[in-house]
């Protein structure tokens, strides 16, 4: 580990951390330490950084805005690649918007409105990046990344850019190709429309309206915790068990959204996993019906 963590430094690739508190770097506030923690300063740097990892066969994993993940509390070993202000950006041309890979998905979604174009109002409370959101194909509203992502800049397993259109990511129901593979998204375009931006804040406005009544957005929490099963809302399925307010140790499942579970103090990954369990096991006992996580379980076990 320390001949990468040298070579690392001789080339340059961006700011090094060693055993990082991954805590600090994930919307549940939970996670232990990363051996390294890099973030890339440029896409030659992210694409040397997994060159060198490879060689000296060391694991890598890349973290966006740190929601939608739910970090083991042993940490993750190896490399953990961050991306920050080198893939922090978004321009636009005509109806046409490229944002890099950690740009905010909430972000991004004001910014459009606030051009004119329509078509990403449905990710004003997804509090991602763009990357992640190609990755896990995020959505709500009745809309996702699916419906407006034209093209996007892909670094394929072998140090080499490729760019994809729509087709080749198979998006599906929260998912993509990308899932369970080595590639990562470095830029995304979308197609968007042009319309009257009082349409567009109309409709913005309400469903923040919504989410400041019905999600807990001032505590720490990932997002949405399960799929929702087909024909039916997970919320609600938790809820009806009777599961609101439900602990496992500092892990709560939300008064507000019965399908989000907040830290509210020092919930360890252990606490969350333990209340997924307990929120399967009743559901399924009740209904019949298996609840499946949407959030991603990384690092140590």
């Amino acid at each position: 580990m320390q001949a990468l963590i040298q070579q690392l430094q001789e080339a340059q690739v961006g700011e090094m951390k060693i055993m990082e508190p991954l805590k600090d770097h994930t919307t549940w506030e939970i996670g232990g330490p990363a051996d390294i923690l890099i973030t890339p300063t440029g896409k030659h740097e992210l694409a040397k950084t997994i060159q060198l990892a490879i060689e000296h066969h060391t694991a890598w994993a890349v973290l966006g805005r740190g929601s939608n993940v739910l970090v083991s509390d042993l940490g993750i070993r190896g490399v953990v690649i961050k991306l920050g202000d080198a893939f922090d950006y978004v321009r636009y041309d005509g109806s046409l918007v490229i944002a890099g890979a950690a740009y905010s998905l909430i972000k991004l979604s004001v910014m459009t409105g606030r051009e004119g174009l329509t078509g990403l109002e449905f990710a004003g409370g997804i509090p991602g990046s763009v990357g992640g959101a190609i990755y896990m194909n995020a959505g709500a509203h009745g809309s996702d990344v699916s419906r407006i992502l034209k093209s996007a800049e892909v670094l394929l397993e072998n140090g080499e850019l490729a760019v994809w259109g729509n087709q080749d990511f198979q998006f599906r129901y929260r998912h993509s190709v990308l899932q369970g593979t080595p590639k990562v998204v470095l830029e995304a375009t979308f197609e968007l429309a042009p319309v009257d931006r009082r349409e567009i804040a109309a409709a913005m406005a309400a469903f923040k309206d919504r989410r400041l009544r019905t999600q807990p957005l001032k505590s720490a929490c990932a997002g949405s915790v399960f799929r929702n099963p087909e024909g039916h809302y997970a919320a609600k399925l938790i809820e009806q068990a009777g599961l609101k307010g439900f602990r496992v140790g500092e892990a709560e499942v939300s008064t507000q959204h019965a399908n989000f579970i907040v830290n509210t103090g020092n919930a360890t990954a252990e606490d969350v996993l333990a209340l997924i369990r307990n929120i399967q096991q009743t559901v399924e006992e009740q209904t019949g019906i298996r609840l499946v996580p949407e959030v991603l379980e990384v690092g140590e076990r």
